[in-house]
Protein backbone atom coordinates (compact mmCIF):
# COMPACT_ATOMS: atom_id res chain seq x y z
CA UNK A 1 0.00 0.00 0.00
CA UNK A 2 1.44 3.43 -1.16
CA UNK A 3 2.53 5.35 2.05
CA UNK A 4 0.03 8.33 1.83
CA UNK A 5 -2.73 6.23 1.91
CA UNK A 6 -1.19 4.29 4.44
CA UNK A 7 -1.09 7.53 6.62
CA UNK A 8 -4.57 8.91 5.54
CA UNK A 9 -6.10 5.67 6.85
CA UNK A 10 -4.20 5.53 9.85
CA UNK A 11 -5.32 9.09 10.37
CA UNK A 12 -9.15 8.33 9.81
CA UNK A 13 -8.94 5.61 12.43
CA UNK A 14 -7.33 7.56 15.23
CA UNK A 15 -9.91 9.88 14.65
CA UNK A 16 -12.98 8.07 15.25
CA UNK A 17 -11.31 7.06 18.63
CA UNK A 18 -13.12 10.03 20.46
CA UNK A 19 -11.64 10.72 23.60
CA UNK A 20 -8.53 8.49 24.82
CA UNK A 21 -7.72 7.24 28.63
CA UNK A 22 -4.67 8.93 29.96
CA UNK A 23 -1.52 8.19 29.19
CA UNK A 24 0.54 5.35 31.29
CA UNK A 25 4.55 4.86 31.35
CA UNK A 26 3.80 0.77 30.59
CA UNK A 27 0.36 0.82 28.79
CA UNK A 28 -1.64 -2.17 28.78
CA UNK A 29 -1.75 -3.98 25.32
CA UNK A 30 -4.48 -6.45 25.27
CA UNK A 31 -5.17 -8.75 21.98
CA UNK A 32 -8.55 -10.75 22.40
CA UNK A 33 -9.08 -13.27 19.68
CA UNK A 34 -12.29 -15.83 18.97
CA UNK A 35 -14.38 -16.61 16.28
CA UNK A 36 -17.88 -14.37 15.64
CA UNK A 37 -20.31 -14.49 18.27
CA UNK A 38 -18.10 -15.72 21.00
CA UNK A 39 -18.37 -12.91 23.24
CA UNK A 40 -15.19 -11.04 22.05
CA UNK A 41 -16.76 -7.28 22.47
CA UNK A 42 -18.72 -8.18 25.15
CA UNK A 43 -16.03 -9.25 27.03
CA UNK A 44 -13.78 -6.09 25.87
CA UNK A 45 -16.28 -3.95 26.92
CA UNK A 46 -16.35 -5.21 30.91
CA UNK A 47 -13.17 -5.19 30.97
CA UNK A 48 -12.91 -1.61 30.36
CA UNK A 49 -15.46 -0.88 32.97
CA UNK A 50 -13.05 -1.39 35.00
CA UNK A 51 -9.82 -0.15 33.75
CA UNK A 52 -9.00 2.95 31.50
CA UNK A 53 -8.68 1.04 27.92
CA UNK A 54 -9.13 2.32 24.18
CA UNK A 55 -11.03 -0.52 22.40
CA UNK A 56 -9.90 -1.09 18.86
CA UNK A 57 -12.84 -2.87 17.63
CA UNK A 58 -12.04 -4.32 13.75
CA UNK A 59 -15.49 -4.63 12.64
CA UNK A 60 -15.92 -0.72 13.39
CA UNK A 61 -12.75 0.40 12.19
CA UNK A 62 -13.60 -1.44 8.84
CA UNK A 63 -16.41 0.52 8.68
CA UNK A 64 -14.63 3.90 9.11
CA UNK A 65 -12.47 3.02 5.81
CA UNK A 66 -15.01 1.15 4.19
CA UNK A 67 -18.90 2.20 3.96
CA UNK A 68 -19.77 -0.87 2.42
CA UNK A 69 -16.92 -3.45 3.52
CA UNK A 70 -16.57 -6.44 1.80
CA UNK A 71 -14.19 -8.49 4.09
CA UNK A 72 -11.94 -9.45 0.93
CA UNK A 73 -8.33 -10.04 1.98
CA UNK A 74 -7.07 -7.01 0.53
CA UNK A 75 -9.69 -4.92 2.61
CA UNK A 76 -8.25 -7.06 5.34
CA UNK A 77 -5.11 -6.09 4.26
CA UNK A 78 -5.44 -2.74 4.23
CA UNK A 79 -7.49 -2.38 7.68
CA UNK A 80 -4.71 -4.58 9.09
CA UNK A 81 -1.72 -2.19 8.01
CA UNK A 82 -3.46 0.90 9.60
CA UNK A 83 -4.10 -0.59 12.53
CA UNK A 84 -0.97 -1.76 13.06
CA UNK A 85 0.15 1.76 13.09
CA UNK A 86 -2.13 2.75 15.03
CA UNK A 87 -1.57 0.49 17.71
CA UNK A 88 2.28 1.49 17.83
CA UNK A 89 1.65 5.23 17.85
CA UNK A 90 -0.63 5.00 20.81
CA UNK A 91 1.32 2.37 22.70
CA UNK A 92 4.35 5.06 21.71
CA UNK A 93 2.08 8.02 23.63
CA UNK A 94 1.26 5.60 26.57
CA UNK A 95 -1.97 4.88 25.41
CA UNK A 96 -3.90 1.33 26.69
CA UNK A 97 -5.48 -0.62 24.60
CA UNK A 98 -7.49 -3.44 23.45
CA UNK A 99 -7.60 -5.20 19.96
CA UNK A 100 -10.84 -6.89 19.42
CA UNK A 101 -10.20 -8.79 16.36
CA UNK A 102 -10.33 -12.62 15.43
CA UNK A 103 -6.54 -12.56 15.60
CA UNK A 104 -7.15 -16.43 15.01
CA UNK A 105 -3.93 -17.37 12.72
CA UNK A 106 -0.36 -17.54 14.33
CA UNK A 107 0.72 -14.99 11.03
CA UNK A 108 -1.57 -12.39 11.67
CA UNK A 109 -0.46 -12.53 15.52
CA UNK A 110 3.33 -12.40 14.70
CA UNK A 111 2.39 -9.03 13.86
CA UNK A 112 1.44 -8.17 17.46
CA UNK A 113 4.23 -9.81 19.15
CA UNK A 114 6.30 -7.78 16.94
CA UNK A 115 5.05 -4.93 17.88
CA UNK A 116 5.04 -5.27 21.85
CA UNK A 117 8.65 -6.78 21.51
CA UNK A 118 9.82 -3.43 19.26
CA UNK A 119 8.31 -1.60 22.12
CA UNK A 120 8.93 -3.52 24.74
CA UNK A 121 5.19 -3.39 25.78
CA UNK A 122 3.53 -6.73 27.86
CA UNK A 123 1.46 -8.01 25.25
CA UNK A 124 -1.45 -10.05 26.56
CA UNK A 125 -3.30 -12.59 24.60
CA UNK A 126 -7.17 -13.52 25.49
CA UNK A 127 -8.83 -16.37 23.81
CA UNK A 128 -12.99 -16.11 23.75
CA UNK A 129 -14.83 -19.18 23.06
CA UNK A 130 -18.62 -20.36 23.65
CA UNK A 131 -21.30 -23.14 22.94
CA UNK A 132 -21.66 -23.61 19.40
CA UNK A 133 -25.57 -23.41 20.18
CA UNK A 134 -25.05 -19.87 21.95
CA UNK A 135 -22.55 -18.49 18.61
CA UNK A 136 -24.83 -19.96 16.47
CA UNK A 137 -27.79 -18.36 18.69
CA UNK A 138 -26.08 -14.65 18.81
CA UNK A 139 -25.23 -14.74 15.05
CA UNK A 140 -29.02 -15.45 14.06
CA UNK A 141 -29.63 -12.09 16.88
CA UNK A 142 -27.25 -10.05 14.76
CA UNK A 143 -29.31 -11.42 11.55
CA UNK A 144 -32.20 -10.21 13.45
CA UNK A 145 -30.74 -7.01 14.74
CA UNK A 146 -27.80 -5.89 12.80
CA UNK A 147 -26.39 -3.06 15.15
CA UNK A 148 -25.82 -5.47 17.86
CA UNK A 149 -27.00 -5.13 21.48
CA UNK A 150 -23.73 -5.70 23.02
CA UNK A 151 -21.44 -3.71 21.65
CA UNK A 152 -19.09 -1.08 22.41
CA UNK A 153 -18.23 1.94 19.71
CA UNK A 154 -15.07 1.52 18.57
CA UNK A 155 -12.60 4.22 21.01
CA UNK A 156 -15.70 3.91 24.22
CA UNK A 157 -13.76 3.38 27.59
CA UNK A 158 -14.69 4.18 31.09
CA UNK A 159 -12.65 3.31 33.65
CA UNK A 160 -14.20 2.32 37.39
Amino acid sequence: MEHTQLAADVERLAESLGQLPEPVVKPAFIAVSGLPGTGKSYFCGKLAERLPFVILESDALRKVLFSSPSYSSKESSRLFQAVHLLIEKLLKRGVPLILDATNLSEPHREYLYSIADHLDVKLTLVRVEAPPQVVRERLEGRLENPGGVNRMPTGQYTSG
